[in-house]
């Protein structure tokens, strides 16, 4: 979004820190009987803003981490790091947790605000802005968590836990609403805003995560055909160009943003420098084919130093974060139709990026191509661990206990809210 930082977060929240699930004083948030229709441009980029930064940087890659994808230190390995974060008492899993809820009250307080105001084109896209990001925020949650609490308004009560069906429910219901809204919205200026199209890429998710794979087909060919995106050069999507591909991305500017996700990754010896907190594990440096035109903008070498390479910006700034982009809904189509109607999305996406055609034989070859695929195409984008864990293999490819399947809950937060239970086996 642009220039967040000169705009006055009227529905903003002053969240110096957080003492529990839902705990939170909403000290500067307008009223909703309060607000005039001049308060709705500055609101809207408040709750951008919110939903964008608030669960932290580590959220985007938190599906990285504990996927077996990242390690830490020259001698570390990918499960020291997964045991290290999946604990009730890691920083990681509070600062996520406590995150996406400050920024649904965010959300909420938008909502009730904005449902007040007379009819406009901008308040119709507020509010479909603003179910998108609370089906986004939930998707967010019930993949961490499974069944969390579903609060519809902004309130500081401390609820108890719904059920994870009751979530995923939650999530289709706020995406077609948002669905509707954004129809008679205002047209996206650029894809650092809401769009219809954002709405639709993350229904297929949603859809295919559920195993509703007719539907979830449906919604990725609807934005693979329409012509509006097309698959574009690898470099162009990660290096700050013009391109056909990204569906939907926070843009991260510098003065508005904590998603430092660059200074993770390099190592200080890079031009822009880095503390690089987190390295590639040794499988994902050999992951890549050499024709593979990901190879180059996904990793590389600084020095003798395996890091990162898709966030460029080090310590001299920040990147987008892409929530959506057009390869997705090829690999999600793919893995929809299956092997006999599906391999040719999955093969046109490989062709784009220089690679020759795969030929499984099985079903379970051919979900076995659509993950390397995917890990391959979204690596250090946040998708790793839950496209294992849906699949049934994150136990075998992980090496996971029963428990690691979902996060903890944080254990400050069962202490404050007497009504939350916790995961099995933490």
């Amino acid at each position: 979004m642009k220039k967040f930082w000169n705009v006055l977060l009227l529905a903003g929240l002053s969240l110096s820190s957080c003492s529990g699930m839902l705990d939170i004083d909403p000290h500067s948030a307008v009223p909703p009987g309060n607000a005039g229709g001049n308060d709705l441009s500055p609101m809207r980029m408040g709750m951008y803003n919110k939903v964008q930064n608030s669960p932290q940087r580590e959220t985007y890659i938190l599906f990285d981490i504990i996927g077996g994808n990242l390690r830490t230190g020259k001698t570390g390995n990918p499960k020291d790091l997964i045991n290290t974060v999946l604990s009730p008492l890691n920083s990681l899993i509070s600062s996520g947790w406590n995150g996406c809820y400050q920024a649904i009250y965010q959300v909420n307080n938008v909502l009730e605000t904005v449902e007040r105001q007379p009819e406009s084109p901008l308040r119709t896209t507020i509010l479909g802005e603003a179910h998108y990001f609370r089906g986004y925020l939930y998707h967010l949650l019930v993949t961490r968590w499974g069944g969390v609490p579903i609060v519809m308004s902004a309130t500081m009560k401390k609820l108890p836990r719904n059920s994870e069906e009751e979530v995923w429910d939650f999530i289709e219901s706020e995406l077609e609403q948002a669905g509707r809204f954004l129809d008679g919205g205002i047209e996206p200026v650029d894809c650092y805003f809401v769009s219809k199209n954002a709405v639709t890429a993350l229904q297929a998710r949603v859809k295919l995560e559920r195993g509703k794979k007719k539907e979830a087909m449906a919604l990725a060919e609807e934005l693979i055909i329409n012509g509006r995106y097309v698959l574009d050069d690898f470099e162009k999507i990660f290096r700050g160009q013009t391109n056909t591909e990204v569906i939907f991305s926070f843009s991260c500017l510098k003065e508005e943003s904590n998603i430092t996700l660059s200074t993770l990754f390099y190592t200080y010896a890079h031009p822009n420098k880095g503390s690089y907190i987190y390295v590639p594990a040794e499988e994902v440096m050999n992951m890549y084919e050499t024709s593979d035109k990901r190879k180059d903008i996904s990793v590389t070498n600084i020095k003798t130093d395996p890091c990162i390479n898709k966030y460029p910006s080090g310590q001299t700034g920040t990147d987008p974060v892409i929530v959506s982009r057009l390869a997705e809904m090829y690999l999600v189509s793919a893995e929809a139709q299956g092997l006999e109607k599906g391999l040719h999305r999955l093969n046109e996406l490989r062709e784009k990026r220089g690679l020759k055609a795969v030929r499984p034989q099985t079903e379970d070859e051919f979900l076995k191509c659509i993950l390397d695929e995917r890990r391959k195409e979204f690596l250090a984008e946040g998708f790793r661990y839950y496209d294992l864990i849906r699949t049934g293999r994150a136990k075998s490819d992980l090496d996971l206990l029963d428990n690691q399947l979902r996060l903890p809950i944080p254990g400050k937060e069962l202490i404050l809210n007497p009504n939350l239970t916790p995961n099995p086996g933490y």
